[in-house]
């Protein structure tokens, strides 16, 4: 919070968007193949190949975005934030 007691916008990164984006889409997709293998059973060659692939994209996308959030949260904190200031009245009712 500033001094004036409002909160500061979040500022997101482009690539952290961009992942968070990507793993709900893959995550999605893979879904939506996983009930088609289930249901459907298709019989082409590549489906076998193929359905895992957005379950894959799905755990590179989220090591990313973890990645990409613990440096934008990182970056957020400062040094300041962490000594929390104890009003003078707490330390006697201890």
């Amino acid at each position: 919070m500033t001094e004036s007691g409002r909160a500061l916008p979040m500022v997101r990164s482009r690539a952290a968007r961009f992942a968070e984006r990507l793993l709900c889409w893959s995550l999605a997709a893979g879904m939506v193949t996983a009930a088609v293998d289930a249901v459907f059973e298709p019989p082409a060659r590549w489906w076998h190949t193929a359905w895992p692939l957005p379950w894959w994209l799905t755990g590179a996308s989220v090591l990313a975005w973890v990645v990409l959030r613990a440096r934008e949260k990182a970056a957020r904190s400062s040094p300041a934030d962490e000594v929390e200031e104890v009003p003078g009245d707490w330390g006697r009712a201890a």
